[in-house]
Formats: structure tokens, sequence, C-alpha cells
């Protein structure tokens, strides 16, 4: 089985859940001796493919690169530009089985031709509250909707996903949409030494509209005024906005929610050493992050909505989104409770144990096989 990849989500993502899913997925595929995993790309600014075994080889160009950035000049247009052509390349010669696009640009339909492809779909946000992507760059819902159109097969990262694929497009055969869920791969360095709060609550990632951060803020405010000496840390997500800034002034609470960026062996030591997690997001289609506070032993508190029962179970305690006075009382509980932060710890660790990038990628395999069939019928 010989499979190319898409570029498109690596030249996008330094870092992010997208592109660590297919690194992921592929770092396994590719040790399997039957499967050639290729990916046009020579060098990278992502975290995940610079670190794996999945880069094309060629030292010249390499040589050029660093040379170029040790003058000083970015070699990003250029490095993209190498990796077009290489797919052009791969694709003239047709000596593949299967395509996989990594986003929603359908720029290679007239590269690849008639040569089946399978379309991982992470969510459905954009057609579900697309009040938050006016004037989106990446025009993701026209561009999504070609590509469920023509795929071979489809992924869906949840059975909610799924269930929202079909809400949009009926007509859609439901055999063709495959459930595959992601693996966990966080992991606890303790050699790393990250200056973290003594007493925190631990929030994760972007803050943007649908994600809930004020929502979370308003419904922390009184816990925070009546324990002073408790942070609500923001990880990752970038700095704080001037406008974020000035909403938890008019608060009184900025001594007490902080922003802090991390490196990827920092995250585990983030989660292991909170009181909790929370995670207010109004719709994810998976959502790593509960995955990774679960593997971590961090007790989650989350919102009853989109994937989030199906991924966290029993391991996680829910609350209405509409809701902050259920939000507040959730966290309260878990604040007071030792014992029971301690039983959903234990629910955590076990829950994850069905996340495997093995098994993910296993079941990736036999669907871009079956995609390959379907052609030679």
């Amino acid at each position: 089985m010989k499979i190319l990849v898409d570029p498109q989500i690596f030249n996008q993502q330094k870092y992010g859940g997208i592109s660590r899913y297919y690194t992921e997925i592929f770092s396994v595929l590719a040790k399997k001796p039957a499967v050639d995993v290729n990916i046009p790309i020579y060098s990278t600014d992502n975290i995940y493919l610079k670190d794996s075994d999945l880069l094309t080889k060629n030292i010249f160009l390499t040589s050029l690169y660093n040379t170029l950035a040790f003058l000083g000049i970015s070699t990003k247009s250029l490095r993209k530009k190498n990796a077009n052509q290489l797919l052009e390349k791969i694709c003239h010669e047709n000596n593949y089985d299967v395509f996989i696009p990594t986003y929603y640009d359908p720029y290679f339909l007239d590269l690849i031709r008639e040569k089946p492809f399978v379309l991982t779909v992470y969510d459905m946000i954009h057609e579900l509250m697309p009040q938050y992507f006016e004037n989106d760059p990446y025009n993701v819902i026209e561009f999504k909707s070609i590509l469920i159109e023509k795929a071979s097969r489809i992924i869906a990262v949840s059975n909610n996903t799924k269930k929202d694929i079909l809400k949009f497009y009926p007509h859609i055969d439901p055999d063709k949409i495959v459930v595959i869920y992601h693996g966990s791969s966080i992991k606890i360095d303790r050699n790393v030494n990250v200056d973290l709060p003594s007493s925190y609550i631990l929030y994760v990632g972007s803050r943007a509209n649908y994600k809930n951060f004020t929502f979370l803020v308003n419904a922390i405010d009184p816990i925070l005024k009546d324990n002073p000496n408790l942070i609500l840390l923001a990880a990752g997500g970038g700095e704080f906005t001037d406008e974020e800034i000035d909403f938890i002034k008019k608060k009184g609470l900025d001594k007490q929610i902080l922003q802090k960026n991390f490196e990827e062996n920092e995250l585990g030591l983030f989660y292991k050493n909170a009181i909790f997690f929370v995670f207010p997001s109004l719709y994810e289609g998976f959502g790593i992050p509960v995955l990774e506070s679960m593997a971590c032993g961090c007790p989650i508190i989350l919102s009853d909505s989109s994937s989030f029962p199906e991924v966290a179970g029993q391991a996680g305690m829910y609350f209405d989104c509409t809701s902050e006075a259920d939000l507040r009382q959730k966290m309260k509980m878990l604040l007071k409770d030792e014992n029971l932060r301690k039983q959903f710890s234990e629910k955590g660790l076990l829950q994850v144990k069905k996340f495997d990038w093995e098994v993910a990628a296993k079941q990736c395999l036999e669907v871009y096989i079956l995609a390959a069939e379907d052609i030679r019928e």
C-alpha cells in the first residue's frame, strides 16, 4: 500500500491537533513493512513532523535551507514551493495507491485525477456555528463540501461528528463514513522544570469565541474572590489580548487569571499539577485535551455538548453549557472534595486506555485499502 499525503496542514500549522493527528497516524503506518508513506516535505516548522522520521530526505535542499536560515533569510515560501513541486512530480508518476488530504483545500483534485482519496473530517463547527467564521481565509464550508462529495471514503473522528456530517449531507451513504478515534500521546516528563502556581485550575488552548473562555471567567469569578490564593491558569492559546486583559481587570482578577505558554514536553506537568481541568467549549469534533487530561490523572469538568460524553464517558463531570451557575456549582464540588477528585482521576486513567494510536492507525489503513479497492472494482 503506497500512501501519498497532502502537505497542506503542515504548511499551515506550527503545532495543533490536526497536524499532530496525521503525524501520529503515519508514524505508526510508516513502520509497517507493506506500507509506504510519502509526505512530500523536505523541511518544516511543524513541531510534530519535524521530530518524526516522515520528512522526505534531500541533503542538498536541507543544506540550502539551513544556510539561508543562518543568514536570516526566510525559507518558508521556498520550502512550500519545493514541496508542491515534489507533490506534482509524484502525482505525474502515478506511483501511489491512495491520496490523503490533510485539510480541506481541494487544489489537489486536478493532480490526482481518478485516484481515490480518503478525507478525515475533524468537526462540523464551521457549518454549525458559521457566525464565528465570517471571512474565513480557508473557505472551509465550501471546500469541505466539495471534498465530502468527491471522497472515496470519509473518516470521522467521533460518532458525534459522523452524525453532524449526515445532518448537513443526508444523501451521503452512512457506510461511506467510518468512525476512528484519536489516540493519546501526552507524557509527563519529570525531568522538566516548569514554574507553575501552587494552586490552580487549568484551561488549555485557544480561547476564541465558541471555546467559551469568557463564560468560564464569569462562572469562576466568585470562586476566585472567595479563594485569593487560587489561580485560573490559561495554558497556551497565545498571550491575553488587550480586550481580554481589560475584561479580566474590570473583574479585579488580573492577579488570579494568568496565561502561560508551554513547550510540548511541559504540557503533561500542567495537567498533572492542576486541581482539575475545565473544558467549557460549546463544540468539539473530538477534543484532544480531554484525552490529555485523563492520561495525566487530572479530573475534568466539561460541557455536556457535542463529542464530550462520547470521549470522556463516566470520567467527566458535566455541566449545562448554557448555565454559568451549573458550571460554578460543579467547580465548587470538585474544589472542596479531594476524594471526588481522586475518583474522577482514576476513572480518567481507565477511560483513556480505550484510545490508542496503534489501533487508530490500523483502522485508518483498513479504510485506505478499501478506498483503493473501490477504484479497482
